[in-house]
């Protein structure tokens, strides 16, 4: 049987995956294992009902929505699997990494309240073409619609959009096959659509890759119908984009961080100091 996603850490309210990358996290088709929450869903089926969730699961709010943690357990307590699972949050299809699962809807509100309130940090990781300069610094163009491109779902940078910040730091640089290549830590500070893909396209530095923002949109729009060339493929360097959601972090009474390790196409494309 296909391997569903590894599992990061689970209980009784909240499951924390890696996600792989080329995996939707919502249903396209009708296969079971097409998506990340129709996986959830498989992982969840025949588990025991639960009737109460620990204190950390249940992240405070504010308001009347802040739950001490003598109150927490028994304010957890509902039907199981009340309103089903749900994606605290995505990724992009071809990105892999960290995304938090509420398993009932009153662990969704709180969750969806934490992360929308920016409390949570989130990490990526990148490896981006040339030698980014300078080590550290961040990105701050708006976002909007790329009404230029034929492909509907692509944005750009433009002096009418959302406002969108994304922070970098170079965690090395190293040649392949004769071509110069950057690993970055990046840290999203706003949440707009494709926002760390653009952002390093437009400092010049796409993510090794991408097959909608590395240069050539016409990749993307033959992927999508299932045509890419052995040329193309070539061009694109790797299977998916290198953009891996490594960590997520907040803190509470005391700090909570939820970790996953990239692929091993991933880690094989860098050099072992570096992997």
């Amino acid at each position: 049987m296909e391997k569903l996603f590894e599992v990061i850490h689970e209980d009784d309210a909240l499951l924390v995956v890696n996600k792989p990358a080329g995996l939707a996290c919502h249903p396209t088709k009708g296969d079971a294992f097409s998506s990340l929450i129709s996986r959830v869903r498989l992982h969840l089926a025949g588990q025991p009902a639960r009737t109460s969730a620990p204190a950390s699961s249940l992240p405070a709010g504010s308001g009347s929505e802040t739950l001490p943690e003598s109150a927490a357990a028994s304010a957890a307590v509902r039907p199981p699997q009340r309103g089903g699972p749900q994606l605290i949050n995505r990724l992009d299809r071809e990105t892999s990494g960290v995304v938090l699962v509420a398993k009932d809807a009153t662990s969704a509100r709180l969750w969806r309240q934490r992360w929308e309130t920016g409390e949570v940090e989130k990490v990526y990781l990148a490896i981006v073409l040339g030698s980014v300069v300078p080590d550290e610094d961040v990105i701050d163009a708006p976002l909007g619609r790329d009404e230029g491109s034929s492909v509907a779902i692509k944005d750009r940078v433009r002096p009418d959009g959302a406002a969108a910040r994304t922070g970098f730091r170079v965690l090395g640089r190293f040649d392949r096959d004769g071509k110069r290549f950057s690993l970055l830590e990046v840290r999203p500070y706003t949440g707009r659509k494709h926002q760390i893909r653009i952002h390093l396209a437009h400092a010049g530095h796409p993510i090794v890759g991408d097959k909608l923002y590395g240069g050539d949109e016409q990749i993307y729009l033959d992927f999508v119908v299932g045509r890419l060339s052995a040329a193309q493929r070539a061009e694109l360097l790797l299977p998916h984009q290198a953009l891996h959601a490594q960590s997520v972090r907040w803190a509470t009474d005391k700090e909570i961080r939820f970790q996953a390790r990239p692929e091993s196409w991933f880690l094989d494309f860098l050099p072992l100091d570096l992997a």
